[in-house]
């Protein structure tokens, strides 16, 4: 006897609903509770960074921060990593080798305490992670929470929207737009198809009304987030592209796609090395990036931090300063970060975004001494193709690029889309050529999961 096929969802009817209507005041409400912790876990790191890296060292009586700072602070950030991955529930969250669009389950509350651990340790301590990947898991989780305490017994499906609506708002935190968090979350979960309305108005809705707590309203300024928020780069303008610059920007985003591709399955190696004995390696992984960061700052008499930590507190500095950076200094910083943060992918807790673009930015500044080619479009188009090179999302690749790109004018535009095409293209040819290799580490769900979860029916 042949199964009945069920009928098709009709996303116009649900949207109509009353239940539907319901579970967008709680999105609001969701994003409102989401916005404020996520401030909080941002303010935190932020604190935590500027306490034992700048503060501390002169509360003991050292008149400049001793190059061998870094080490005892990463090797605990390496102890805290492992205890988060190997003993609390949900492994510490995703593995940041694996970009952000992993699959598996939306992260639970009882995964919350493991995910905050892990990422306070790793970003508050010096590794080279972002913040966005742990965003996304609090959102989720929070999400989660909020709505069970007010509904016990909802269905699943209104459950993982409520996940959605929390990342959305969780991961607009950071990248100071309601727009740019939906992008990145739609693209990373795979959302389409008739259903995506469905989706997208609560997240949108959670993200918006959750981004006046930073907007302010009324005589409310708003909380700042002035530390971390990424803001557009101050480069030169840039009036359009030329042939040449077309020609420069298949042949960068093919290498960073290269490069990109080398530094995870490194990442990957370290991976499998550390599973064996996770306290231990963990550990002397994170003593390995410092001795990075030691390495570079006595070739070059630059600080420690311009290896260790994201990359996002460094873009100001990075760029006001590139005038008087050496090729040679450039050359190493890229080098030595790219070290850094291939070790911290693998075996430490957070996201890969800044990283990737703190590396374009490099990158950018050496590729504009190429005969023909700029510094404004050569930073746009590594940015964009490192970040799509990790992610391996090309629409919002191409979104935050233009992002952090726009006061230079619209002239890069062209130039980073043919760069993101390029690099998701090559980076796609590469992971087809990979040998595959039986994972030791524990696969924890996914940041990303839960956006695509269907809505209850109406």
């Amino acid at each position: 006897m042949s199964e009945v096929a069920a009928p098709p969802v009709d996303p116009g009817s649900q949207v109509r609903s009353k239940r539907y209507r319901v579970l967008l005041v709680f999105a609001a409400v969701i994003g409102v509770l989401v916005s404020l912790a996520s401030w909080a876990f941002l303010e935190l790191v932020h604190a935590i960074q500027v306490g034992v890296y700048t503060d501390l060292p002169g509360d003991l009586g050292f008149d400049t921060v001793p190059s061998w700072w870094p080490l005892p602070w990463l090797a605990l950030a390496g102890i805290l990593t492992a205890f988060a991955i190997q003993r609390l529930p949900g492994h510490g969250g995703h593995v940041p080798a694996d970009g952000l669009s992993t699959g598996g389950e939306p992260t639970q509350p009882i995964e919350l305490p493991g995910v905050l651990l892990a990422a306070l340790a790793t970003l508050g301590l010096g590794l080279v992670l972002g913040p966005e990947a742990p965003l996304i898991a609090l959102g989720m989780g929070l999400g989660i929470l909020a709505f069970r305490l007010v509904r016990k017994d909802a269905p699943q499906q209104a459950v993982g929207l409520m996940a959605a609506a929390g990342s959305f708002a969780a991961v607009s935190t950071i990248f100071g737009s309601p727009v740019i968090g939906a992008v990145i979350i739609i693209e990373a979960a795979g959302l389409g198809g008739p259903t995506l309305p469905l989706v997208l108005l609560p997240g949108l809705l959670a993200s918006g009304v959750g981004s006046l707590v930073f907007i302010g309203m009324g005589n409310w300024t708003g909380l700042s987030t002035s530390a971390y928020a990424l803001t557009p780069f101050s480069l030169p303008t840039f009036s359009g592209p030329g042939w040449g610059d077309f020609g420069w920007t298949i042949v960068l985003a093919i290498a960073a796609a290269l490069v990109v591709f080398v530094i995870v399955e490194i990442a990957r190696w370290t991976t499998r090395v550390v599973s064996r004995r996770p306290f231990v390696f963990t550990t002397a992984a994170a003593l390995v990036v410092g001795g990075l960061a030691i390495a570079f700052n006595q070739a070059t008499d630059q600080p420690t931090d311009a290896v260790l930590f994201s990359g996002q507190d460094e873009f100001a500095s990075v760029l006001k300063d590139a005038s008087t950076l050496s090729l040679t200094t450039l050359g190493l910083l890229l080098v030595f970060k790219g070290a850094a943060w291939s070790i911290s992918l693998g075996n430490f807790r957070g996201g890969p975004t800044f990283p990737a673009l703190f590396l374009g930015l490099v990158g950018g500044l050496l590729a504009g001494h190429l005969p023909g080619f700029s510094e404004t479009p050569a930073v746009a188009v590594l940015m964009g193709a490192g970040v799509v090179s990790i992610l391996r999302l090309p629409l919002s690749s191409v979104v935050v690029a233009l992002l952090l790109t726009s006061k230079a004018g619209l002239g890069v535009a062209p130039l980073i889309i043919v760069a993101v095409v390029a690099a998701y293209i090559a980076t796609e040819v590469l992971s087809a050529r990979r040998v595959p290799v039986a994972e030791t580490a524990p696969a924890p769900g996914g940041e990303a999961a839960a956006a695509g979860t269907p809505p209850p029916a109406a």
